[in-house]
């Protein structure tokens, strides 16, 4: 029974990993190639156009009665775990036991610019301190996203109701949040929708990252730089020093071979022998894991006429 409704409810692409400590799987919302790879490390550059940064987002929810963190990327949306973060507004702004009440609410009716209005009813407090218990709020939520996204590149996205939206932009202080947001009560809009929203804003942003990146490798391989190669040779040792800013990756292509840390040696290899992985996935995750920006592309999309194309830290 198990195994049929496993079948019966899978998505467009499967992705399995098995060792001998681990069983993995997961269903995607894409098609790719049909493959078993045995190696020493799991393949994972199928789905790198999920993983990499070119086309990864958050967006960050306010509202009312709960603040959600949501990783999207252009075929999917989850939501990302913030326990310990503040529960709500409202218990964040009236601390317990106290006497004063607070009420939060989008107006029924349109503001003067055409959108909803945010309206603060407070007795005991003016709007001087319900302003300043709203920016506290927001700097505990800016405080558990500074770590949670210490390590992190992409572009966040604010949701909220617009009065709020400035207050929040006062106390962020996450270098990759981006100018524009999504209006409106998030707690009114469905996951889907919010992820369809956000990327449709972040989705230009990624086309211009990639090209201004493609354009900075053209310029420096062009001129002969150090800090740009082509070699396989040369940047699959790269990657796993730590050395590469940006990579770009053939998606559709393999290259079969084996790397040794300790000698730094490469060998490369026509086809697949024995204990041999696929190079082109183990540098994308090595520059992934030193914090590098990996972006996929079919072979006649690469900015250079080979498997890969790199960009140096130094």
């Amino acid at each position: 029974l198990w195994d049929n409704l496993f079948w019966r409810h899978q998505d467009e692409g499967l992705a399995l990993f098995l060792s001998s400590e681990t069983f993995n799987y997961y269903s995607l919302p894409y098609d790719f190639e049909d493959l078993a790879v045995v190696a020493d490390r799991f393949y994972i550059k199928p789905l790198l156009p999920l993983l990499a940064d070119d086309g990864r987002f958050f967006i960050l929810a306010l509202s009312q009665n709960r603040v959600k963190l949501l990783l999207g990327t252009r075929l999917s949306v989850g939501e990302v775990d913030l326990a310990g973060f503040p529960v709500n507004l409202v218990g964040t702004l009236v601390p317990a036991g106290s006497e004063k009440q607070l009420q939060f609410h989008t107006s029924s009716g349109p503001s003067g610019n055409g959108r909803r209005a945010v309206i603060f009813h407070g007795h005991g407090a003016g709007d001087k301190q319900i302003r300043a218990n709203i920016l506290r709020y927001f700097r505990q939520i800016d405080t558990g996203l500074s770590s949670l996204l210490r390590n992190e590149h992409a572009p966040l996205l604010v949701a909220g109701v617009d009065s709020l939206l400035p207050l929040y932009r006062e106390v962020n202080s996450y270098q990759h949040l981006i100018g524009e947001s999504i209006v409106g009560n998030p707690e009114r809009v469905r996951m889907k929708d919010l992820h369809q929203r956000g990327w449709a804003i972040v989705q230009p942003l990624f086309q211009q990252t990639r090209r201004q990146a493609a354009a900075k490798y053209q310029r420096l391989i062009g001129i002969r730089s150090e800090k740009a190669a082509n070699d396989p040779f040369q940047i699959i040792g790269a990657a796993n020093y730590g050395r590469i800013e940006t990579l770009f990756v053939a998606l559709d292509q393999r290259l079969w071979g084996r790397f040794d840390p300790d000698t730094g040696t490469v060998e490369l290899h026509h086809t697949k022998e024995l204990r041999d992985g696929d190079l082109l996935n183990f540098a994308a995750i090595q520059t992934m894991i030193n914090g590098g920006t990996v972006y996929v592309a079919k072979s006649q999309e690469m900015p250079s006429r080979s498997l890969f194309a790199a960009i140096y830290r130094y």
